[in-house]
């Protein structure tokens, strides 16, 4: 009886030593994965960050597109799972420099003012047409030597970057979701929702990354399916180089 006693007893120590190594093993990778995120998204916990928002072209007065408020949804869940805070912004009222808190940048730059400054100064390779009359190029985007037109509800393109403008050290990123539609935004900032472990393994936690993506027939997926069609860093913060009135013209792609 002493013998059993004794076994069930060293049963019942090895089962605890074993589940209590266990939790701290899952305690530490949950740990580790969590850093990795707030160091990626530059949100360490208890950190603030800005939503920077544009405005509803479509509205008369001052209002956010229903897409541009999901994809504030989903930025606004990685921002608390980081364990920092949120400050939305309008465009018009965000006044502030790079690297003091993270941002996250939505809209194009036709409706979001900032988004435009964010253009000019750190992807100075695209040009974005702002033509606010119905036309074929209306919404295009021109990357270097190549121009991506949008086609509503078939194939609509977005611009996803992490930007620290040059800058070294402990600096907070700035993120862009520059899309020809509202639901590019939103789609945008779901794939980075899905990749951002991807993106940091690949470009590192500290890196900087400009990516073209396209939304495939938003009329009838949404904002869920999404291509990658190229890594366009190298060419959206290239500045393009002076042409005269004969100068190449960029192909066009859908």
């Amino acid at each position: 009886m002493d013998e059993n006693l004794r076994e069930i007893l060293l049963g019942l120590l090895v089962a605890g030593i074993t589940a209590t190594l266990g939790w701290f093993a899952r305690t530490y990778l949950w740990r580790r994965k969590l850093r990795r995120k707030q160091r990626f998204f530059g949100l360490p916990a208890h950190s603030e960050c800005l939503l920077v928002v544009n405005r509803d072209p479509a509205s008369t007065e001052w209002a956010v597109q229903r897409n541009d408020v999901f994809a504030l949804l989903e930025l606004s869940a990685l921002i608390k799972d980081c364990g920092a805070h949120s400050d939305v912004v309008a465009h018009d009222a965000a006044q502030q420099g790079f690297g003091e808190r993270t941002e996250f940048c939505l809209g194009g730059p036709t409706s979001n003012r900032r988004m435009a400054a964010h253009l000019q100064s750190l992807l100075p390779g695209v040009r974005a047409n702002m033509d606010r009359e119905p036309g074929p190029d209306r919404g295009m985007f021109t990357i270097g030597e190549e121009s991506y037109r949008m086609q509503k509800g078939t194939a609509e393109h977005v611009l996803l970057a992490r930007l620290t403008a040059g800058q070294n050290g402990d600096i907070r990123p700035v993120f862009l979701f520059c899309g020809q539609r509202g639901i590019t935004n939103q789609a945008a900032a779901r794939y980075l929702a899905r990749h951002h472990a991807r993106l940091a393994r690949k470009y590192g936690q500290n890196g900087n990354f400009c990516l073209l993506l396209k939304v495939v027939n938003s009329q009838a997926y949404g904002p869920d399916v999404v291509e990658l069609i190229d890594d366009v860093t190298r060419a959206a913060t290239t500045p393009p180089a002076p042409t005269n009135n004969g100068g190449r013209r960029g192909s066009h792609r859908a």
